[in-house]
């Protein structure tokens, strides 16, 4: 696929690592003192949605989807799906082109039509009924099962079902918001009786985010074909996981405590259309692997329901910051690790009739890749717990510390293609309380 022949009027977006105009992820900003809005991201601007609108700029089935768009809350824009979100793709583009015939209207709009990020608020894009996280790292489910079954790592129903388990939706929270150490009770090394007090195993996890579009009605399930017409777009998600408490209440039931406390996701919805260049088909499963049931399996979400889509976790603490040092890269993995597709997980989650609805989210579970510096969590790249990493500034974590900052990144590259970024999903440790 050759570079879409696209420039924009708006400098910053020409050669932006992550939002160029062929980009245009949508999101929810407020200016100061102002009610939060729908926008899109182009440079280092959001463009105002509801500005716009009022200015005349959209017609058709995009000025309906802009409306949609233009709300406190993305849920009805994604009920929309795909032709809705085409339509104001189309027209962006031919709005934000650098030949665009509508240039010196929306110059003379100034910052009543494009704002400087800085300047703004950023929110959650929708408001989310559900969240489910999954388990579609088979690198990070490995490495987790060595620490704890040494001879069998991986059980048995994890090559022929997306294992997932239902999160909190009300304590995810967006990129930059605090997030405290939670309490919670576990079981310390040697002895038989548990105790309450701060979790001292801190962690993060390195996810994709994905949202869902539109839904089913409850007794009915989504044909795997048709599963990624239910997609409205992706994000960044850092499922922090409290590990000690996780230790100690995960069996017969799965995390509860210890991942419910945070979940923070980065603010801007990449769509699917954005990500079309870099789609790529599933890797091959190993020989010997089963090929999945008839009802998860479809030959061209086989040969491009992947992504290529490169995941980036760093830490910044406090030291670090007093030194004057940047964030340090703790590791660098990308989507193609994924186990499962996305669409084998939006079919999985309805088969037994689950309602799915516009605004839920899923998590992909840890995206871990094969080698040491590609693990998408302390647990592994620690052996849990056991081998600290030392950092530039001369400390050592073997889990996060109070005052620690941990950074997802993502980015997408291509030969002859403008990079195509996530934006940043940052969080930073407070003490318990």
């Amino acid at each position: 696929m050759t570079a879409q022949p696209y420039k924009s009027w708006v400098d910053s977006a020409n050669d932006h690592p992550d939002f160029p105009i062929q980009n245009l992820p949508l999101g929810i900003f407020s200016r100061p003192g102002q009610k939060p809005r729908g926008g899109v991201a182009i440079g280092d601007q959001i463009l105002d949605l509801q500005a716009a609108l009022d200015a005349g700029l959209f017609v058709g089935d995009a000025a309906v989807a802009a409306e949609a768009a233009s709300r406190e809350q993305l849920n009805d824009f994604f009920a929309l799906g795909a032709s809705g979100r085409k339509a104001l793709r189309t027209a962006l583009l031919h709005l934000l082109d650098e030949h665009s015939e509508q240039q010196a209207t929306m110059r003379a709009l100034g910052e009543a039509l494009l704002v400087p990020m800085t300047s703004c608020e950023l929110h959650l894009p929708a408001h989310v009924g559900d969240y489910t996280d999954f388990y579609v790292g088979i690198h990070h489910a490995q490495n987790i099962g060595k620490l704890f079954r040494p001879d069998n790592p991986l059980l048995p129903n994890y090559k022929h079902v997306p294992i997932g388990y239902h999160g909190r939706s009300s304590t995810l929270c967006i990129s930059g918001t605090p997030v405290r150490r939670p309490n919670g009770q576990t079981l310390p090394a040697g002895q038989e009786t548990p105790s309450f007090g701060p979790s001292k195993r801190l962690d993060y996890e390195l996810e994709l985010g994905i949202w869902l579009g539109p839904g089913n009605n409850m007794g009915e399930s989504i044909a795997i074909g048709e599963a990624s017409n239910h997609i409205a777009g992706f994000c960044l998600l850092n499922d922090w996981s409290a590990r000690d408490v996780q230790a100690w209440e995960y069996q017969p039931l799965g995390p509860f405590l210890a991942k419910n406390f945070a979940s923070s996701v980065s603010p801007w919805v990449i769509t699917p259309e954005a990500l079309e260049p870099f789609r790529k088909p599933q890797p091959a499963r190993p020989e010997g692997d089963p090929q999945p049931l008839s009802y998860l399996l479809d030959d061209a979400d086989q040969a491009a329901g992947a992504f290529d889509i490169e995941l980036e976790v760093l830490l910044l603490t406090e030291a670090m910051r007093e030194q004057g040092l940047p964030p340090q890269r703790l590791a660098l993995s990308n989507t193609l690790n994924m186990y499962w597709t996305v669409a084998q997980m939006v079919a999985h989650h309805s088969v037994g009739g689950c309602k799915l609805q516009p605004g839920d989210l899923f998590g992909s579970g840890t995206l871990s890749g094969p080698d040491p510096d590609a693990v998408g969590s302390l647990l592994e790249s620690t052996n849990g717990g056991k081998q600290p990493l030392t950092l530039a500034s001369g400390e050592q974590r073997t889990f996060l510390e109070d005052g620690d900052e941990v950074i997802l990144r993502a980015r997408c590259r291509r030969d002859g293609y403008p990079t195509i970024g996530f934006g940043e999903c940052r969080g930073k440790v407070q003490p318990a309380h």
